[in-house]
């Protein structure tokens, strides 16, 4: 208990020195970057509006809280692909494995993209489109371990590096997670976390795509190209804590209840809850319902309604061995405009 005491401490006073004015603070909203961190490919988390950071484990804790990842059995292997707001061509692709290292740790490796489709060019001269196209290129790669001391505390960090650009413009950026899981009760049946996302450093785009040129003072007509800076911006941090508690019905059901309070630097802060249920492990279905503080009008509404909905399939593949399984994931998240964010994964646990 001292352990997590410290690690709670910690965290409290990491996000207190961090900058006294960035969490839900509405007056800074839309002023962040790299919103690509805040998108989430896996449907287990997503079926809950990402709020399950009491619960995360293995490769989807990446996303969610990094203390999860050393809750596997061996090895698991992820696969997400999400239709972002159906009707944009906006689609998420995420990879991730996560591997037990040594009796209570874990190291894992995530990559997510997204893709944008194409986009046609087009210029002052010829605003209706040059003829060609251009697709950005989105994608962050990251690296975590975790550690569990005594199965009841799970802490672990993870290290993020982010890409974007197109043809001639691109930014680059480093970011940190960190986070801590604590697991009690007579049943290991109530679990709490608190995890700090996005950490790092400011973004600037660069590259010749900033280039222009205009005539240079007293040369008698001539033009000179030059360089354009653009502005840096920060990354979207969050500190998420949440809490669940399962409600074991015999040795096939189990219910799980949990809460969750989101305090991000850019924007309202958000609370929610959600319900798993859970039939042997192999089938399960899952909501939530996310709300944003302080939201007062329509044009501050959030896209999304704040309703989310998911469910899994997992079929044993060794009669011997049951943790080696197959798992189909699903989720569903409802928006106020365009039709929703789909989710769907497929997960090899052995």
């Amino acid at each position: 208990m001292n352990k997590l005491l410290y690690l709670i401490l910690t965290f409290a006073l990491v996000w207190a020195v961090r900058e006294p004015s960035m969490a839900g603070n509405p007056d800074r909203q839309g002023e962040s970057g790299a919103g690509q961190l805040l998108l989430n490919a896996f449907p287990r988390s997503a079926g809950l509006h990402s709020m399950s950071t009491s619960m995360a484990s293995g490769v989807e804790s990446m996303r969610i809280n990094i203390a999860g990842l050393s809750r596997i059995n061996k090895t698991e292997v992820l696969l997400g692909h999400a239709i972002y707001l159906q009707g944009t061509d906006i689609g998420i692709n995420a990879l991730g494995v996560a591997q037990r290292v040594g009796e209570h740790g874990a190291f894992g490796i995530s990559l997510t993209s997204i893709s944008f489709g194409d986009i046609a060019v087009t210029t002052t001269d010829q605003p209706e489109g040059t003829g060609t196209n251009f697709s950005p290129s989105f994608f962050n790669l990251a690296f975590g371990y975790s550690h569990t001391f005594e199965n009841k505390v799970s802490v672990g960090v993870l290290f993020r590096g982010i890409s974007e650009s197109i043809q001639d413009i691109n930014s680059f950026g480093f970011g940190i997670d960190a986070g801590v899981q604590y697991v009690t009760g007579p049943q290991d049946n109530f679990k709490f976390g608190i995890s700090l996302r996005n950490i790092g450093s400011r973004m600037q785009y660069g590259g010749q795509g900033l280039s222009t040129s205009g005539p240079a003072p007293n040369s008698g007509g001539y033009n000179l190209t030059y360089n354009q800076r653009s502005a840096d911006f920060e990354l979207p941090s969050t500190l998420d804590i949440g809490l669940s508690y399962d409600f074991l019905i015999g040795d096939i059901h189990r219910l799980t209840v949990l809460g969750n309070f989101t305090s991000n630097s850019f924007s309202q802060d958000q609370l929610g809850g959600g319900v798993e249920y859970s039939l042997k492990d192999m089938f399960m279905l899952r909501g939530g319902y996310r709300y944003d503080l302080g939201t007062e009008t329509e044009v501050e509404a959030p896209i999304y309604t704040g309703l989310s909905a998911g469910a899994s399939v997992t079929v044993p593949l060794s009669k011997e061995n049951k943790n080696v399984r197959f798992s189909i994931d699903y989720a569903y998240r409802a928006t106020k405009v365009w039709d929703g964010t789909h989710n769907i994964g497929i997960r090899f646990n052995i």
